[in-house]
């Protein structure tokens, strides 16, 4: 015999950040495990440290932080947890950002610009990520920037069954805010047999989060209009498309959209919008200075920690959204 035979079963550990606890407790309550202990803190020069409370040796591990704000250091915390991981001994390593951070900047719109979206894939992978799963992200081709496996979930059926409960679907149309959101739009309105609009709009390049709303396109006098997103950062995009949708006639907007990032005037802009509810997912923490009682946010738990356990199973996390 010229080696060692082990008999020894797959071993599953869950690990966070401190970015979102919340999001991370409600995933592994789901799981039936616990969250891993974890030393974490912040030097006096804001250097981040991290040591696990529990060997990770020959562990397939899962690790969650999602990029909330301050974004830049939870995502520093995220690659010194997966370094700490790998460096531990750990058999693999899936990365969970329920949102990801840089996103938006996934091409170059013009020269001289970063892609910063594929920076945070190369980093991660640096750092020894195996996996990485995702909810939702800005563009699908950001799968292509992480050199292995990327499993991206969808919010869809979650917040789509929600609006689908509450609105009778015989006066509903579901509206893309842009031109970029038309094919989720489109699987809204296979999922709700609801018809399509589409607002028309026009971004100004040079100055951030300024919007112009040309026009809507499609029949929305009368019906009560979904407005489907991936984020609200400021909410000036999504509040202009509304006021159009209201100026053409529409008797109520709803507002759904994955990640609520809602910085800057975003809080204003939503209580003075005559938009009925916003409804999103936990993704990333809702700021506790936004009290908006028409914000509604569903849990995304469940989606997350199904992934986690197909994973984890050697199954298919395709199969989780066959039925779209």
């Amino acid at each position: 015999m010229t080696g060692i035979k082990t008999t020894g079963e797959k071993k599953m550990m869950f690990f966070s950040g401190r970015a979102h606890p919340e999001l991370a407790e409600e995933v592994a309550h789901q799981l039936g495990v616990g969250v891993v202990p974890t030393k974490a803190f912040d030097f006096a020069n804001g250097e981040i440290y991290v040591r696990y409370q529990e060997s990770a040796r020959g562990a397939d591990c899962f690790l969650i932080q999602s990029h909330t704000a301050p974004i830049n250091k939870w995502i520093m915390e995220q690659l010194i947890m997966i370094d700490a991981l790998k460096r531990a001994s750990a058999r693999s390593i899936t990365v969970i950002v329920p949102f990801y951070g840089y996103a938006r900047q996934d091409k170059k719109h013009r020269g001289r610009e970063p892609i910063s979206a594929r920076l945070i894939a190369d980093l991660m992978k640096t750092a020894g990520a195996h996996r990485i799963l995702t909810v939702d992200l800005h563009t699908d081709q950001i799968q292509g920037f992480f050199d292995g496996p990327v499993d991206h979930l969808f919010a869809l059926p979650l917040l789509a069954d929600y609006v689908g409960q509450k609105v009778d679907r015989d006066k509903l149309t579901v509206v893309s805010p842009d031109a970029g959101r038309v094919r989720v739009a489109d699987r809204w309105c296979d999922r709700l047999g609801a018809p399509l609009a589409i607002v028309h709009k026009r971004r100004d390049k040079d100055v951030a989060n300024q919007v112009t709303v040309h026009e809507v396109v499609g029949e929305v006098k009368g019906r009560v209009c979904v407005l489907v997103d991936d984020m609200i950062d400021t909410g000036g995009t999504i509040c202009a498309a509304a006021d159009a949708l209201f100026a053409h006639g529409a008797e109520d907007v709803i507002v759904t959209a994955t990640h609520g990032v809602l910085s800057g005037p975003a809080a204003d802009r939503l209580k003075n919008s005559k938009v009925s509810e916003f409804v999103f997912t936990n993704t990333l923490p809702t700021p506790g200075e936004l009290e908006v009682d028409k914000i509604t946010v569903l849990s995304i738990a469940p989606t997350i920690a199904n992934a986690v356990r197909e994973v984890f199973e050697d199954g298919s996390v395709t199969s989780l959204f066959d039925e779209q």
